[in-house]
């Protein structure tokens, strides 16, 4: 079944651009083209789209406004802005109801994968009215602004630790979170970080970058209220667990990129329990009282009470926020990795061994050779069952504060 697209822009002759550039799509997509917000809407009311892609600026009715009234009617459309490079900044910080942004000009493999990425992250979601809370989420709508801002300046020659510092500090509470987790003893740091700008340059700009991310999402859990929910808890077990993926992937000698990607995957691999605790907070209350009885069954329960688990939540919002596909997955498959048609040594597979380990040495009621949340199967197919003990010892050194030795 052929996925249905809107493109909407005012200019005519950027539609007709749109078209010739997408031509070899017509195989698997089914495209229609909008002159302006009102000819857009009344397309919507009378066909199904899987995606819309608008122009910010626009007479009569803005991007904003277009994607603000798709957001409220037709809330499971996957919902992207593309738009000049001079309104980024401006589109970043104001335009909560998009999924994802797209800087004009935009080359066609750029735009082809982001909406091709975006439909088949659309179907992790086996639920109808779970996309619906996805997509409707106001708490964690686009990515957090300082990050957005953060990136942009990170991109430019002219940036200096000491201007990446002083945009951190803009927001205090994220900037008090971050020196929280640089103070940890997960980071192994002797002295004391009391300012940004140490962070920056202890930890280096990938990583500030990324607990950044990890604050902000985080920073709307003050407001979930569910029996049983522990964010505080949360926020501990994902910062451990993006340590040790980090520190196995540096011990297995894998790329700068895949380090960072694990590293990040670890950080964000349970923002979906953030999300269904603050939007079906009832649900997900069912499901941690269940939890208590079947302490090592959290994505079975979760697809039992509410359809879908936390892993395709958080996948879901992570792929619309336009992070690397090596996250995503890792996110996605981070229980179940022998779903993933990958194997061998990824983010995905040191993701779902930290987060086992983390667990295990948290509240080590078994053995270490029964570790209950790891997939041995899956270890064993992908040729890392021997590289266990080695990665135990490495969680073990971390969840001491030692990393002298890691």
């Amino acid at each position: 079944m052929k996925r249905q697209i809107l493109f909407v822009d005012d200019e005519k002759k950027i539609l007709e651009a749109l078209q010739r550039m997408l031509r070899g799509m017509r195989n698997d997509w089914e495209m229609r083209f909008a002159e302006g917000g009102a000819e857009a809407l009344a397309l919507l009311a009378k066909g199904s789209f899987d995606v819309v892609v608008t122009d910010m600026r626009m007479p009569k009715m803005d991007g904003a406004d277009l994607l603000s009234e798709i957001k409220k009617c037709y809330p499971n459309i996957v919902r992207i802005i593309l738009s000049g490079h001079s309104e980024k900044e401006l589109v970043l910080k104001s335009v909560s109801p998009a999924h994802q942004y797209l800087a004009k000009p935009c080359d066609a493999e750029t735009l082809k994968h982001t909406i091709s990425r975006a439909c088949a992250l659309r179907d992790l979601l086996a639920q109808d009215t779970l996309k619906g809370i996805v997509s409707q989420i106001n708490s964690l709508p686009s990515l957090p602004s300082l990050y957005s801002e953060l990136m942009n300046a990170m991109q430019s020659s002219d940036s200096s630790i000491q201007q990446i510092g002083q945009i951190i500090a803009k927001d205090i509470a994220m900037t008090a979170k971050v020196l929280q987790i640089v103070n940890s003893a997960f980071f192994g740091i002797p002295r004391h970080i009391s300012n940004p700008e140490q962070a920056v340059g202890l930890l280096g700009l990938d990583t500030v970058k990324a607990l950044i991310l990890t604050a902000g999402v985080f920073s709307s859990s003050s407001q979930i209220r569910v029996a049983g929910f522990k964010a505080d808890t949360l926020w501990s077990h994902s910062i451990a667990t993006g340590a040790i993926a980090r520190e196995i992937a540096r011990a297995e000698s894998m790329d700068r990129q895949d380090i960072d990607n694990a590293f990040m995957a670890g950080l964000l691999h349970d923002v979906g329990q953030l999300i269904i605790a603050a939007e079906i907070p009832a649900q997900y209350g069912e499901v941690l009282k269940k939890l208590q009885n079947e302490p090592d069954s959290l994505h079975l329960i979760e697809h039992q009470i509410i359809g879908s688990t936390h892993a395709e939540v958080g996948a879901y919002l992570l792929g619309l926020w336009g992070l690397p596909d090596a996250i995503v997955e890792a996110v996605a498959f981070h229980h179940l990795p022998g779903s993933c048609v990958a194997e061998g040594l990824l983010p995905l597979s040191i993701v779902h061994a930290a987060d086992a380990l983390e667990h295990h040495m948290a509240q080590p009621i078994r053995p270490m050779n029964q570790i209950a949340r790891l997939d041995q199967e899956y270890m064993e197919k992908s040729g890392l069952t021997e590289r266990l003990s080695t990665w135990q010892d490495i969680c073990s050194q971390i969840m001491k504060g030692d990393m002298s030795n890691a």
